[in-house]
């Protein structure tokens, strides 16, 4: 899948632009390219990507404020997002990840690096659909998740989770009873290729529990999480 991948390319420095897209073409993906934020939103949309490579700092709207407006679309939650950031902008993989980002790559960009985070990070996309059951809608008491629609309802009220959030609640729910230790939740939600610490996912978890409730996500201290109902 990988390599007839689409990846829009977002950066308000057209040589950046021009560099990345030409060397990414070479790879057989097919490109588009934008260079505001207003006209990232309109080319995710109607271009519908894999993958978007968002630049932080732009003049009309920054990457954090589009990568916001496009979680707040259903449409995108199986869209991959990575910021790019210059070394000195106070922005680390903990905030790029909170933000509703996938990985974040730092600049200057060097060519190999950027391709091979690349690779990885549609590697991931095919391998996050497949946390997916056969069965789209399960029900664990007064909890509902749709797996096929990323929807989450308690008590019939729905309740917005983001893409993170809910695929580390898919997979705990996947198997109730069954404690999954950290090395397993990195591995399945934010995959073996983006290094994260204990804290990421804890604030996930502890977000989760603010939003369908402390008693359905049980902690293993030194271990990891179980799902109970």
């Amino acid at each position: 899948m990988e390599y007839n991948a689409k990846i829009l390319l977002v950066d308000d420095e057209e040589d950046i632009l021009e560099f990345l897209k030409y060397n990414l073409k070479k790879e057989n993906y097919e490109i588009k390219t934008a260079n505001a934020g207003n006209e990232a939103i309109k080319k995710a949309y109607s271009f519908k990507p894999d993958l978007i490579v968002l630049d932080i700092m732009m003049p009309d709207m920054d990457g954090i404020e589009v990568c916001n407006k496009l979680r707040e679309d259903d449409c995108f939650n199986d869209t991959l997002i990575a910021f790019l950031t210059a070394k000195n902008e106070s922005f680390t993989q903990v905030a790029a990840l909170d933000n509703g980002g996938d990985d974040y790559i730092t600049k200057p960009i060097k060519l190999n690096v950027f391709k091979s985070r690349v690779r990885a990070l549609l590697r991931r996309h095919v391998k996050n659909r497949g946390i997916d059951s056969p069965v789209s809608e399960i029900e664990y008491g007064s909890l509902k998740i749709d797996k096929e629609k990323y929807l989450v309802y308690k008590n019939n009220e729905k309740i917005a989770l983001a893409r993170k959030e809910f695929n580390l609640l898919a997979l705990l729910a996947s198997k109730p009873g069954k404690v999954f230790n950290r090395e397993e939740i990195l591995s399945e939600v934010w995959g073996r290729e983006v290094i994260v610490g204990d804290r990421t996912i804890d604030v996930h978890v502890r977000k989760l529990r603010e939003k369908i409730g402390k008693e359905f996500i049980q902690t293993y201290k030194g271990i990891g999480y179980k799902f109970e109902f």
